[in-house]
């Protein structure tokens, strides 16, 4: 299965706040906010998150193809990313803006306040992913995750007119669409994909109660956090998969994306979806205990261990002969 990842390609600004941010908000006051966090670290890392999701699948054996456009700095990304295996043929080059910027600031607690500066990301409008297919000989499926909106909406017609599966992945962009879009976005999607707090804000933007938004997608995968994933669909009932319980937690920047990439490698390899989930949680884990999205390690003996503890042998028996091609 072809998979091509459509989203933002960014730096990251990784920052530490020591203490609590719930501790310099004062009740009654919150409409009229002006703090300063003073971090005692900085981490600039590769990002963005049809980078993470694509270098995920990449780590995972597969060969995706990364849809996104970026500024004249990204020789370095691109090089690493190509070194992992990623197809980054598709990304637009500006001649006049810098990459894509994501600053986030992570405080003893894990709860993250983040800005993200859209720079070359806004010229993502303009790839027609009808000639990306044709450059690439072929595609299956389509993530389309966070971007320019207007890219978005672009991505998610064509991807239907060709008759393409999608996976609607509109996240940190739920903040920034209005409700005709997020419903055009998610309406015909396979798979739908959200944390949940934005399940709540999707339903929300879009007026529809989760039992309607169900009828307009094929599965929701909704996760948790170390409370694990659901996933959702209209004639089945939920399915509740438990995270993996990390050894450490360094960073949870970038988690959702790992488990994007290993519930769509999942999905390539026609495992169920649990099997799917459980696979798509281990690599969760692995990034949640790595600073930075793209850093991390990924050993097959390691995976397998994750997967065995959290979920048992039949884990292991399903997935470990699909992982020969993991690096």
């Amino acid at each position: 299965m072809r998979i091509a990842v459509t989203g933002s390609v960014a730096t990251d600004h990784l920052l530490v706040f020591p203490g609590r941010f719930a501790e310099q908000l004062i009740e009654g006051r919150l409409d009229r906010v002006s703090l300063s966090f003073l971090a005692d670290r900085l981490d600039v890392r590769p990002g963005g998150v049809g980078a993470n999701i694509t270098f995920g699948l990449a780590r995972l054996g597969l060969r995706p193809v990364l849809v996104g456009a970026a500024g004249t700095d990204f020789a370095d990304l691109g090089r690493s990313l190509r070194a992992a295996g990623v197809d980054t043929s598709a990304v637009r080059i500006s001649d006049r803006l810098h990459t894509a910027r994501f600053v986030c600031t992570t405080d003893a607690d894990q709860n993250q306040i983040a800005t993200f500066y859209a720079g070359a990301m806004a010229e993502a409008r303009h790839i027609d992913l009808a000639e990306v297919r044709g450059a690439v000989g072929g595609l299956d499926l389509v993530l389309v995750g966070a971007d320019d909106p207007q890219a978005m909406l672009r991505h998610t017609a064509t991807a239907h007119a060709l008759d393409l599966d999608v996976a609607a992945d509109p996240s940190q962009q739920l903040a920034r669409l209005t409700g005709e879009q997020t419903r055009h976005l998610v309406d015909g999607a396979r798979w739908l994909f959200t944390n949940e707090y934005e399940a709540a804000l999707l339903q929300r933007r879009t007026g529809w109660s989760a039992a309607e938004v169900l009828h307009k997608v094929g599965t929701w995968i909704v996760t948790r956090g170390a409370d694990g994933v659901s996933v959702l669909s209209a004639d089945s009932p939920p399915l509740d998969v438990p995270a993996v319980e990390p050894r450490t937690v360094a960073d949870p920047t970038g988690v959702g994306d790992a488990f994007r990439a290993g519930f769509l490698a999942g999905v390539a390899w026609e495992l169920p979806y649990r099997r799917a989930a459980q696979l798509g949680c281990a690599l969760a884990t692995v990034v949640l205990e790595s600073v930075g999205t793209q850093e991390y390690k990924l050993l097959p003996g390691d995976l397998v261990a994750r997967l065995e503890h959290a979920y048992g042998r039949g884990a292991v028996r399903d997935v470990e002969p699909l992982l020969a091609d993991v690096s």
